[in-house]
């Protein structure tokens, strides 16, 4: 006996509200238009038709259709050359992002992360002039660890924190995380890396200071991952590419 085809928009119950067969339309087509505006890559001016329903996995008339309502919005744009180009409605979102984003919200969350996988203490600093400025910190839970306090100064690119901030202006550029054995204090440990925003400029440093006594290859192993991990996310997290992070890991 010949099964009959399943009706996707029937239940066992019966036929499925129009509101749902409506809703599920509704985000497939979200999941498209997105998935066109990603088919741009870093250094694609422009891009035809046809390169756009491939990279998005599309068909030509349904990518031609979702490019006609972007443009009307403003998200993508007709090119002079020919093909479609990213549109000024994404500047003005990313510009909305950007000034929506506190700092204090994103910061702190990674800091305690690190405090609590690492059981060190954890800090974030950034760059004023030839000096870098503690602006946000945690505290080890451990009752022997490094004494440091929120606006706490330091020279710039002395320790891993000061080094982190000029880290992606050296030649040569340095591996990171970076590490430092008391450079600024005899007894302190240090673990850093560079921390980027969405135009690509150092926002800060991140990082564990510990005391020496305890920086052993334990430590280590599970110390610089841990802070590298969290320098990424972080620069994702202020719109920034980590790639430049990355690639010196």
């Amino acid at each position: 006996m010949k099964r009959k085809p399943i009706d996707p928009t029937k239940t066992a119950a019966g036929p499925l509200p129009r509101e749902a067969t409506e809703a599920d339309g509704n985000v497939r087509a979200v999941d498209r238009a997105l998935a066109i505006l990603q088919s741009f890559e870093d250094g694609d001016a422009a891009l035809p038709l046809a390169e756009i329903a491939r990279r998005s996995g599309l068909h030509l008339t349904t990518a031609l259709r979702l490019l006609g309502t972007l443009e009307s919005h403003g998200f993508v744009q007709r090119a002079t050359v020919g093909g479609y180009a990213l549109g000024p409605q994404l500047l003005v979102l990313g510009e909305r992002f950007r000034r929506g984003l506190r700092l204090e919200d994103q910061v702190m969350p990674a800091l305690d992360r690190l405090r609590s996988e690492s059981q060190e203490s954890a800090a974030f600093f950034v760059r004023e002039g030839n000096q870098r400025r503690c602006l946000f910190r945690q505290e080890s839970p451990q009752p022997v660890r490094t004494v440091a306090q929120v606006g706490d100064v330091a020279p710039l690119g002395i320790g891993a924190y000061g080094r982190a901030l000029v880290a992606l202006e050296s030649e040569p550029r340095p591996r990171l995380p970076i590490v430092s054995y008391g450079e600024r204090l005899p007894e302190v440990v240090a673990i850093a890396a560079p921390v980027l925003d969405g135009r690509g400029a150092v926002a800060g440093a991140l990082g564990i200071t510990m005391p020496r006594y305890r920086f052993n290859p334990a430590a280590e192993a599970r110390c610089l991952p841990l802070v590298l991990r969290e320098a990424v996310a972080l620069t994702r997290a202020l719109g920034g590419d980590p790639a430049p992070i990355a690639a010196l890991a």
